[in-house]
Formats: C-alpha cells, structure tokens, sequence
C-alpha cells in the first residue's frame, strides 16, 4: 500500500495544486476541511501522514493520538512550525516544513502594504468609485531618502532591501546573525533594536515567531518610535501586542499599519465570514481605522508559491517514504 495522507484545512486552492503536482508522486490523499485539532484527529487512524497548515493544533494532546493513529510525519505546508509541540513530537513522530516556497511573494506583499499605505490607494480607490475624485486627506510622502527598519533578515527580508535600496531607501536593520557581506553589498547598516526604533520611518517585520521575539512590538518599544511611524506585519501575528498597536494608534503615535497576520486570526483568516458579526473586538477594532490595513494572511500566495509548497510538501513525504535525509526537518 502508498503513503496515506490526511490533507486538513483543505481549500480549493490546496486540492488543485496538490493534485497536478501529485500526479507525480501518486500519494493517497484525502482532504478534510477542518483544520487539525483534537476534535477531529481521529480522521487521522489508519493514516501515514498529516498535511497542516499555520491555524493547526499539534499539541501535545494531538501528537498523543496522532501516534495512537499510526501517524509518523507531520508534514507542514508552510514555514513556520510554532503551532506544533516540537518536545511532544521529539522521537515519536517526525516533523518536516517548507522553509521557503516563494520570498519574493512575501517580499512584493509587504512593499504592496507600504506603497498603498503611503499613497492611500485603499481611500482613493472607494473615493473615485462614488464619484470623489477630491485629493483632501490622500497625502502621502517619497520614500525616497526615507528610512527603513527591518527586524530579521532571511531571504524574504532580503528580497525586501533589495527593493527598498532601489527606490533610494536607507536601511537599518537587525537579527541575532547579522550577515556582514550582504549588509557591505547593499549598503546597509546593522544595528541595536532601540536604534533602528528611534530612526526608522517604517519598520517592516520578518523574525521567525519564538520566546525571544514574542510582542516584540510592545507598548514599551511603540514608545521608543517616531512619532508617525508606519509598521508592517507579513511575518507572525504575535511579534505584534495588538493592545498596544491599538493605543499607539489612537495616540497618532503610529502613523499606519499593515498587517497580513493576526495573534488571534484562526478563527477568521483563510475563512469567508463576511455574513456574520465579527465577534473578535479587538480585530473589530482594527479594522475601524482608515490608517490600517489588514490583509488575509495572503503575502505567499501567488501562483508559484503555490506550486512550490506542493512540490516540496511532497517531495518531503517522499524522502520520508524512502528512508532519505529529511533536509526540512524541524528539529528541537
């Protein structure tokens, strides 16, 4: 018999680039809507595989009954593994990601946030469509010879600078690796996190989501900010204490906002739920700025990425199956 894989939190988008790229692998896949959580692991007995997503529960209660079932590998489709027990998993069952399925995907989103933000295109374009062509409060400024923080520099956040150097930007940035030769290449400047909050007229974030970055956008850092400054989120939702974004708002301490992530969107991103009440006050919140925008945790999705994340996901099932060095592995 194949490799039988449970594929939850399944859209129509997932089931069709799965599915070509699968005509490859020729891996038994079944798809469940629901995203895995301790309420329906049991669709997993008698399964090899379970394919999860960012709003998955692998935890320590889940992976108990996740190897119960017979279930040897999570395999994320995603980067980030946060929402997965890595000790609970650790020698019982393997855990695999995609580290990488498309940067410059991410990279265009986040420069899509800043450049719409600025300009104030979302208030233009529902201006023009009632027939207000008026240019009050529409104002933006270059961002040419302005200056750019950003908080963790792996390819994505890479990508980013590259874009950002082009368009005449100075760069500060900061990470626990610094890399030297690409900070030399582009003409960028490494530094402390209380300078770049001092100088940076827009801080752009891209760490991965740990202990050490949890709401490392806080009241107190917020305080430590330009006044106006402009904060972009396409990384985790809780590198950003929502509360505190929210007074800094109301303060006008914060200029703009652009978040395609959210600490608490399970219960509404990826979901069409725009014949309900949102019943979450503080995403309701957000919302009701016009200085804010929030996007559908939508930056890696284009096209290619698409088709990366099948490929890999895949191709990481495979090397399970055939005993190979698991390269995306998380480990510990």
């Amino acid at each position: 018999m194949g490799i039988k894989i449970a594929f939850f939190d399944t859209k129509s988008y997932d089931e069709s680039s799965f599915n070509e790229v699968n005509k490859r692998f020729g891996f038994d896949i079944k798809y469940f809507k629901g995203h895995l959580n301790i309420n329906n692991v049991a669709l997993t007995k008698g399964m090899d595989v379970v394919c999860i997503f960012v709003n998955a529960v692998a935890d320590a209660h889940v992976i108990e009954e996740l190897v119960n079932n017979g279930v040897k590998l999570i395999a994320l489709r995603c980067a980030g593994y946060n929402n997965v027990d890595l000790k609970a998993a650790k020698d019982r069952i393997k855990v695999v990601r995609v580290p990488a399925y498309s940067p410059h995907a991410v990279a265009e989103h986040t420069l899509a946030l800043m450049l719409t933000l600025n300009r104030k295109i979302h208030k233009a374009y529902n201006r023009t469509r009632e027939g207000n062509f008026a240019l009050n409060g529409l104002m933006g400024f270059d961002m040419y010879g302005k200056t750019a923080g950003i908080i963790g520099t792996g390819k994505i956040a890479k990508i980013l600078i590259q874009i950002l150097c082009s368009m005449g930007m100075k760069v500060l940035a900061y990470d626990v690796y610094p890399d030297i030769a690409f900070a030399e290449k582009y003409d960028i400047e490494y530094t402390s996190l209380d300078n770049l909050y001092k100088n940076a007229d827009i801080i752009s974030l891209h760490c991965p989501l740990t202990k050490e970055t949890e709401y490392i956008i806080d009241d107190d850092s917020i305080a430590k900010m330009k006044d106006g400054v402009m904060i972009i989120n396409t990384g985790r939702g809780k590198l950003i204490h929502t509360h505190a974004l929210i007074q800094g708002l109301k303060r006008k301490k914060i200029g703009a906002a652009g978040l395609d992530v959210y600490e608490e969107e399970s219960e509404y991103f990826f979901e069409d739920r725009s014949n309900r009440v949102i019943d979450d006050d503080v995403l309701a919140r957000l919302l009701s700025f016009n200085n804010v925008i929030v996007t559908s945790h939508q930056a890696f999705f284009t096209k290619e990425a698409m088709e990366n994340i099948a490929e890999t996901t895949l191709q990481n099932i495979r090397d399970f199956e055939q005993g190979k060095v698991l390269v995306n592995e998380v480990l510990k």
